[in-house]
């Protein structure tokens, strides 16, 4: 019998895979989380899958931002573009290093690369009309207010515990580097691209490229890579075990396996938050919508399992 092609899976981690929101980890620690993200990872090449990685890059951005603003007076501040380009490299070295010491510790003979990804928004978007992304440091009142005076940034109060700049979500419309990942990805090499959601990017009237100040959801253009790359599954990875109907009610309800009518239906009826598993099931269902067999969400943990289908929350057509 002729050998069938490997599964095609475009997989999705949460920032978290290096580092989790709020801590401060040193370089020491990210590497040695991100090595058990690779174990994770290596397992299921092991079974058979061809995957390209996409990732977040939240806590290591706003480091990145935070550093700026304290060294302000020291160094040149860079844009959000370029902060987002620095996440990038900085995410990719670190997987490319962890990934290929396991793959050759596993006797699996595979290289690994990292593609610097742009992506291209709309400059009409509704979202540079109205920013709702925070990031970077927290600010008092008075600074908060300086700040919206002297850089014309847009700052909100958040959660009670002060002032954040907002900034655009756009929505990612191509993926600037396609041709490259598709070739890449084609020809065996583990790729990892589209970190953080992409450098988010606009076309001039002459045609060059250029950087804008805003924030891409790093789901969302996980479903754009997987159309892309024609991968049958997206496997979101997460900091929970599945998806959960009333999540934080006393009894949530556990999602097991679902079709995408009936959560779009869920997701209109508000029982997924916009600034956590909103997106994750949006994109699910835009990936689906677009040609993809299936869409996972589960942890890191459970990657492997969720694959197999004994874990994690699979949606379908």
């Amino acid at each position: 019998m002729p050998r069938s092609d490997p599964p095609r899976v475009t997989v999705a981690l949460g920032g978290n895979a290096l580092q989790r929101s709020g801590e401060k980890s040193a370089a020491k620690e990210q590497l040695e989380r991100v090595r058990n993200t690779a174990k994770e990872l290596v397992r299921i090449i092991k079974e058979g899958n061809k995957i390209v990685i996409t990732h977040g890059n939240g806590p290591q951005v706003g480091d990145i931002l935070t550093q700026n603003e304290v060294a302000k007076d020291l160094a040149a501040q860079m844009p959000l573009d370029v902060c987002g380009a620095e996440s990038q490299g900085m995410i990719g070295y670190m997987l490319q290093q962890a990934l290929e010491g396991e793959l050759r510790h596993k006797g699996i003979n595979m290289p690994v690369a990292t593609v610097l990804t742009q992506v291209l928004v709309d400059r009409s978007d509704p979202a540079f009309r109205n920013p709702t992304k925070p990031i970077g440091p927290v600010y008092t009142y008075d600074q908060s207010r300086l700040l919206k005076k002297e850089r014309g940034w847009m700052m909100v109060e958040d959660s009670g515990r002060g002032y954040r700049r907002v900034v655009p979500s756009p929505e990612p419309k191509a993926i600037v580097e396609r041709g490259v990942i598709e070739k890449l990805f084609e020809e065996g090499v583990l790729v990892i691209a589209a970190g953080g959601g992409g450098v988010p990017v606009v076309r001039g009237k002459d045609g060059r490229l250029e950087g804008v100040e805003a924030v891409l959801d790093k789901d969302r253009t996980a479903a754009l890579l997987a159309a892309t790359l024609r991968t049958s599954v997206l496997l979101i990875l997460t900091d929970v075990d599945r998806v959960y109907l009333n999540y934080n009610s006393p009894e949530p309800r556990p999602v097991r396996k679902i079709e995408v009518n009936r959560v779009e239906k869920y997701l209109r009826e508000g029982q997924f938050a916009s600034g956590s598993m909103g997106p994750k099931i949006e994109s699910a269902c835009s990936f689906l919508k677009s040609g993809g067999t299936r869409a996972v969400i589960a942890s890191l943990e459970k990657a492997e399992e969720a694959l197999a289908g004994r874990a994690g929350t699979i949606i379908t057509n």
